[in-house]
């Protein structure tokens, strides 16, 4: 399954609802920049070694290109090209003024020593300086890049053209520019979401029970949130294995184990599970934060969840998107329900601009607020035109973005 047929399928589906000018769903239709470059890092055994990079620049009709750089061995140019686009999407989505752009680097970074990842994260802003920037393009941390990689890319730029220049990425450590509630934000986003779509629906926390794929950085911290609500977590995965307990899990005693352990494997009191039994699982809620095409053609039949919140970009399939549908599955889309680590993202960004910092409790209040209100916009949506939420995310970006474009 393509991700980037996949994004463009859904953008097509919004388009002729609206009857979008064709002139902007051909614009949309393509990248507006696709740049690609070897990175050479001198490795801890002094052998010179090449690593594929790229940065795709969907679209900045509203504002400077604005999107993650992740380090995967399964990096392709279609799936960033997704990935940009989703990003354009969802910034409008969350009304914040920027656009859409994505990074990648074809490397295992499991496999690399801190000094070479720097040497990496060096070499991309290298190869990319003259098309990022605090006006132009604004990196921040995706799928295995960090706070400390940003760190790195931020002073690599600085040296580059001469002054401090923090605005050029966002997710930075505190101490170099970075933004309160910047961790914790892209569960966050998803918590007051879901919040919402619970009161929405006249369900209670306390007789919910959930299941999250994912147990990094979104995962965990979207654990942590639910199991302080109330909300009961009966199976998590990471990318190693899955564990499942009926009664649930105590999530702080979980998050110390993966701490210790590396992996959920072997947790106490709790049972191994295949990803095809814990998808089949008889909970309340789904949660999948970890990577895109997790629910398909193939095993959406088996979900018996009465709400998806996908974490995780591209997680659902437009095959199961139908499916989903049909089954009256309240499935809430990534281009809302993960716009909280970008929203927040956009935060620094000014902050950085501006020379003002906020407190944490500014930026989670600000956070919520622009939150609840995208859902509120995006429900709404849904209910005007008949459709599903994703769709409807996608007619309100796609109304915005025209305007704009306009």
């Amino acid at each position: 399954m393509n991700a980037y047929q996949n994004a463009l399928k859904q953008l097509t589906t919004a388009a002729e609802i609206i009857n979008l000018d064709k002139k902007i769903l051909k614009k949309l239709n393509q990248p507006d920049k696709i740049a690609q470059a070897d990175l050479s890092v001198q490795m801890d055994n002094g052998q010179e070694k090449k690593f594929l990079a790229y940065r795709v620049q969907y679209d900045n009709s509203r504002g400077p290109y604005k999107g993650g750089i992740r380090f995967h061995h399964e990096v392709n140019l279609d799936e960033v090209k997704a990935l940009s686009l989703w990003m354009a999407i969802k910034c409008a989505v969350v009304d914040i003024p920027l656009g859409g752009a994505k990074g990648g680097v074809v490397v295992d970074p499991k496999i690399l020593s801190q000094l070479e990842i720097e040497q990496l994260s060096r070499a991309w802003v290298r190869a990319f300086q003259n098309i990022i920037g605090p006006d132009k393009d604004i990196p921040a941390p995706d799928v295995y890049t960090n706070p400390q990689i940003m760190a790195w890319m931020a002073d690599e730029y600085s040296k580059l053209v001469g002054q401090k220049t923090l605005g050029v990425v966002t997710g930075k450590p505190l101490d170099q520019g970075g933004s309160q509630g910047r961790d914790k934000a892209t569960a966050k986003g998803g918590f007051y979401v879901l919040t919402e779509a619970i009161k929405q629906l006249n369900l209670k926390p306390e007789n919910l029970t959930v299941a999250i794929q994912g147990f990094g950085n979104a995962g965990s911290v979207m654990a942590e949130l639910l199991f302080q609500a109330g909300y009961k977590i009966i199976a998590l995965a990471d990318s190693k294995s899955v564990i499942y307990n009926p009664i649930g899990f105590d999530i702080d005693k979980v998050i110390e184990y993966k701490k210790q352990n590396k992996a959920l494997q072997g947790f106490a009191g709790s049972k191994e599970i295949s990803i095809e039994d814990f998808f089949a699982l008889d909970v309340d809620i789904v949660i999948p934060a970890a990577l895109e095409n997790q629910i398909t053609a193939d095993n959406v039949n088996d979900i018996k969840a009465k709400i998806i919140l996908e974490l995780a970009n591209g997680p659902v399939t437009p095959g199961a998107d139908q499916i989903l549908q049909q089954k009256g599955i309240v499935d809430i889309p990534d281009v809302l329900a993960n716009a909280g680590g970008v929203t927040v993202s956009y935060f620094e960004w000014k902050q950085n601009l501006e020379d003002k910092y906020l407190s944490e409790e500014e930026v989670n209040q600000k956070l919520k607020e622009k939150m609840i209100t995208a859902w509120q916009v995006v429900w709404q949506t849904a209910e005007k035109y008949k459709v599903d939420l994703r769709t409807a995310a996608f007619i309100t970006a796609l109304e915005r973005i025209a305007k704009a474009t306009k």
